[in-house]
């Protein structure tokens, strides 16, 4: 055991010193500046320009929440570095080892696969962090400027784009080990990325399954996060595909066992992945951490809906293109199924725009049934849908809190020294450690 783990430090060592002389994460760590910079800059403008136009009047206070208004838009350099740019990072560590021989030496050590490329996706993290080290001065710029920060909904979005990060790490160690070479493993992992980019445009086309299947790809978990709301079958399945990922990189790492064995584990992998990704979407359990409670109805809300104990059944007449029915899934179904245990939302539509069900005197039309009675409204906004659950149930709607209303945080600043410190002195700064590096080694 101890010999295994010196050997496993070795490798961490090992692994380090191929990430930090890699061209490749110098390259990755170079950009992050200026992809940071170009959405925070933005950002901070856009807030500061909705902070001078408008009072904190009740309504208006989701335009000032610092979630929505700076860190999603801030964080989605990250989301493209990690689509874009980490892959190739993972690619070159795993792959540069086959290249060069220096795999053939590593399977001399007595250690199991996964904890190979377990110690390949720590250093690959830890080459990451170092890369959200642009969204750490952004955050600090920020709270320079006297913007505000409430740490739930940071850690929130810092915990998706971490999830996604380990998405793309162990997809790219995995096309590495796979393919023989690294421009095969780049377009296996482009591939596998526009496919989960497909499966989003033909939810939005068919809906179905599409719909739910689509919730659990990199970029909607992402804007989940996001938007501040963690669900716990989200966060369960991104572990279980990081796992398989690796998992598979483990498989295909043996060089010397046949290849015939290897396909066999590769699809008894595969057949346990499903089946485990199949339960840990039967989780229902989420947290809303956005400040302004955006994935949420209002407490009073909550409560009253809670009383409603026998399932709820709510058909609604529209075509998974018509606008009405993404504001209709977004703002609230969304909420009732958060909220609501027993719930179940059936869409209908002939086609998958609706253009020409116009015609149909049922379309548009939402049905809601509880128990042996039914209701019908084609009201989409929130207010008129609890309304109509309410005065089904037979409850008394909660009378309006308004200190339970989000007020915003508004600032009117501009964000100077942004352009300054992610333009200029974090590549300078990368550049030079880079150089560094180089000279010592040279």
């Amino acid at each position: 055991m101890r010999l295994r783990d010196c050997a496993w430090r070795w490798l961490l060592r090992k692994e380090w010193r191929e990430l930090i002389g890699s061209r490749a994460w110098w390259v990755f760590l170079f950009l992050m500046g200026p992809l940071v910079g170009v959405s925070f800059i933005s950002a901070v403008r856009t807030y500061a320009e909705a902070s001078g136009l408008g009072g904190t009047s009740a309504g208006v206070g989701e335009a000032f929440s610092p979630l929505v208004g700076i860190w999603a838009p801030t964080f989605s350099a990250c989301e493209i570095a990690a689509a874009f740019l980490l892959p190739f990072v993972a690619i070159r560590l795993v792959s540069g080892d086959r290249q060069s021989g220096a795999l053939k030496l590593e399977l001399q050590h007595s250690m199991p696969a996964l904890a190979r490329m377990t110690a390949k996706a720590l250093v690959l993290f830890g080459g990451w962090f170092l890369a959200l080290g642009a969204a750490a001065i952004a955050a600090a710029l920020w709270l320079s400027y006297g913007g505000s920060l409430y740490w739930p909904e940071v850690a929130t979005v810092l915990l998706g784009h971490v999830l996604n990060a380990g998405l793309t790490i162990a997809l790219g160690v995995a096309a590495a080990s796979v393919a023989e070479h690294p421009s095969t493993a780049a377009i296996l992992t482009l591939a596998v990325t526009v496919g989960t980019w497909i499966i989003g445009f033909i939810a939005a086309v068919h809906g179905g399954l599409w719909e739910r299947a689509v919730d659990y790809t990199p970029t909607a978990m992402v804007a989940q996060f996001q938007h501040g709301l963690v669900r716990l079958d989200v966060v369960l399945i991104a572990l279980t595909l990081i796992v398989a990922g690796l998992a598979l990189g483990g498989i295909w790492m043996r060089l010397g066992v046949a290849v015939r064995r290897r396909i066999y584990e590769s699809i008894a992998l595969g057949v346990l992945t499903v089946a485990t990704t199949f339960v840990c979407t039967l989780a229902r359990t989420s947290w809303d951490m956005s400040e302004n409670r955006m994935n949420s109805f209002s407490k009073a809300d909550e409560q009253t809906l809670r009383r409603i104990q026998k399932p709820l059944r709510i058909e609604a007449h529209l075509a998974p293109e018509d606008p009405r029915r993404t504001d209709l899934e977004h703002r609230v179904f969304s909420k009732l199924r958060r909220t609501l245990a027993k719930l179940e939302i059936r869409y209908v539509s002939a086609t998958s725009i609706g253009l020409f069900e116009q015609t149909n005197p049922h379309y548009g039309e939402i049905w809601y049934k509880l128990d042996r009675r039914s209701l019908m409204s084609r009201a989409t906004h929130e207010e008129a849908v609890l309304e109509t659950i309410y005065e089904l149930a037979g409850l008394q709607p909660p009378g309006e809190n308004t200190g339970d209303v989000f007020r915003g945080h508004p600032l009117a600043v501009a964000p100077k020294g942004a352009a300054v410190a992610l333009y200029l002195a974090w590549p300078a700064l990368v550049a030079a450690l880079g150089l560094m590096k180089k000279w010592r080694t040279s």
